[in-house]
């Protein structure tokens, strides 16, 4: 009796112990999910949102883990948003768990409430992506920010407008691949055109750092910008000559919002600005005319022909650690899944963005 007593309360054990292990875990009868904060698109159709109905098709109904956007805005509005729901402040909403940001967040919440990814990403997981895009998500000994994508700067141009300057003044296009020939040319249009702007840098403080680095020297020493040196000078001029003359566009906003109306016909900006750049042109009579849009290098001053330095930046993917260790596996299989290769590259391209998956990076170098 005692011996058939001890077999029910072991089989009651096993019972119980065998729920507790599926009630860990993630289960596609039973799916968990997970809201995202992020900043692909708050001004066009998404294309983070598209990536992630894919997987919630996908992988996210085989694993039992369904991805819902709550919030596409920027990256200023969102770490607002998060250091405020940290603060429990008045009219904040609850933190999600998952969102995109800039490393800087890392300094600013308590490092605590986020996920280290290297808890749930295996070395093999990881090995996948560039080891400095990796490195700038490390805080603490801890990886806290995952690659998801990153940009850099191309020069736009309006292709249809320029051509109609470029043939009636006997130019080649050329010019607008050395920053000398192309301010000229600002000046140019601005008297051909009647005084209408030709080009805009939409960052100029990345103009002076990336262009001063490829002349040998860094914009800022000893914790502050060196305005008096020879080499700032010799990219100051030619860009101040424009802006004073005419054709150098040197007013607030992207160049995104006056490309529209064809005040703008050239601009050099993030790679992510292709998002915001129409096909037509809308004129002051309220109609439209379609445009050919060419992406182009950014340009260089001859002296560094042969160092062009340019930015490289995106956000990263941060996930909440949650005690609910579901969620937490949920956030590592979504994570996983838009690192690989196929996904990350079909969803930067989309994007405007670089891939952050080695193997994605190489076929699109490729041009595969």
């Amino acid at each position: 009796m005692k011996k058939l007593f001890l077999f029910c309360v072991l089989c009651v054990a096993l019972i119980l112990t065998g729920c507790g292990e599926n009630s860990s875990k993630l289960n596609p009868n039973n799916p968990v999910t997970l809201n995202i904060w992020h900043v692909y698109g708050s001004q066009t159709k998404p294309p983070l949102n598209d990536a992630i109905q894919r997987f919630n098709e996908t992988e996210g109904k085989q694993r039992g883990v369904i991805v819902k956007v709550v919030s596409v805005s920027n990256s200023s509005a969102i770490d607002k948003a998060l250091l405020a729901s940290a603060a429990k402040e008045p009219g904040s909403v609850p933190m999600p768990d998952l969102f995109t940001a800039y490393p800087r967040i890392m300094t600013k919440l308590d490092c605590k409430l986020l996920l280290p990814w290297e808890k749930y990403l295996s070395k093999e997981d990881l090995a996948i992506y560039r080891s400095d895009f990796l490195k700038e998500g490390q805080y603490k000994d801890h990886l806290y920010m995952l690659p998801i994508a990153k940009s850099t700067e191309l020069l736009f141009v309006n292709q249809t407008f320029m051509d109609r300057f470029l043939k009636a003044n006997n130019i080649n296009q050329a010019n607008l691949e050395d920053y000398d020939t192309l301010f000229a040319l600002c000046q140019r249009y601005y008297q051909w055109s009647g005084g209408k702007q030709m080009f805009q840098i939409n960052e100029i403080y990345h103009y002076f750092l990336t262009k001063l680095a490829a002349l040998g020297e860094d914009l800022v020493q000893n914790g502050k910008p060196n305005f008096t040196s020879e080499k700032f000078w010799r990219i100051y001029r030619p860009m101040a000559a424009a802006a004073i003359a005419g054709g150098l566009c040197t007013e607030n906003g992207y160049a995104s919002d006056r490309w529209k109306t064809g005040e703008v016909i050239s601009n050099v900006g993030s790679t992510a600005g292709i998002l915001y750049l129409r096909n037509y042109v809308t004129h002051a009579d309220n109609s439209r005319e379609a445009i050919t849009t060419s992406f182009l290098p950014s340009p260089i001053f001859k002296e560094a022909v042969n160092k062009r330095f340019l930015l490289q930046r995106g956000t990263g993917l941060f996930a909440l650690q949650n005690k609910d260790d579901r969620k937490n596996q949920a956030a590592a299989v979504f994570a996983k899944w838009i690192g690989q290769k196929e996904h990350n590259l079909r969803f930067v391209t989309q994007a405007g963005y670089l891939p952050v998956n080695k193997e994605a990076m190489q076929a699109l170098m490729a041009r595969q």
